[in-house]
């Protein structure tokens, strides 16, 4: 199912970068141009705005609450698109993108 699927790999995601600390973060990771924290505030905007689309409402900025919080607010942003009952398409699609901040970091 394409829900267990993207929550498994928002999962392994979290397991990576659940007990970094800030120079773990700041750092940017191989070919990237953007620190670790940058790709995964990314990601959490884009999920974020995923679940705007499948309920209808205006996309609105994730705040940048500091890199320490940004595995809660992936966590969070797993719960409310699974919440929302996305299509399948909308979860393969986030389910890739995961997995490829998961491999860039």
């Amino acid at each position: 199912m394409p829900a267990q699927s993207f929550a498994a790999a928002v999962d392994r995601l979290l397991h990576q970068v659940g007990h970094w600390e800030g120079p773990r973060w700041s750092a940017v990771p191989g070919a990237a141009d953007r620190s670790r924290a940058e790709l995964v505030h990314d990601l959490v905007q884009r999920l974020a705005d995923r679940t705007a689309d499948v309920e209808g409402r205006a996309r609105r900025p994730v705040p940048r609450a500091g890199a320490l919080v940004l595995a809660d607010q992936l966590r969070v942003m797993r719960d409310d698109l699974v919440a929302v009952d996305a299509p399948d398409d909308v979860l393969k699609h986030a389910t890739t993108d995961v997995e490829a901040v998961h491999r860039a970091l």
